[in-house]
């Protein structure tokens, strides 16, 4: 790999495909840069995992109440202690 002195991009260098975690990117695959040099880029989102949208119905499943028989379910929460 050839790099310039001036301003300028490493020669046959390609994509570094990078995720981003707690404040520092890490590429996912091995990249051949010297140590400690700076390097210019410009983050580019290409995959973000998005979670499904929360439906009625499983708003209505958390809104039900579980009745166990058991009225005072305090009375009995040392049962189990050592």
């Amino acid at each position: 790999m050839n790099a310039s002195p001036t301003r300028g991009t490493l020669t046959d260098m390609n994509t570094v495909h990078a995720i981003y975690e707690d404040g520092v990117f890490r590429p996912s695959e091995k990249v051949e840069l010297p140590e400690h040099c700076k390097v210019e880029f410009e983050p580019r989102v290409v995959e973000s995992h998005k979670w499904p949208a929360p439906s009625e119905a499983m708003y209505a499943i958390l809104n039900e109440r579980y009745s166990s028989g058991e009225h005072d379910v305090a009375a009995r929460h040392n049962e189990h202690q050592p």
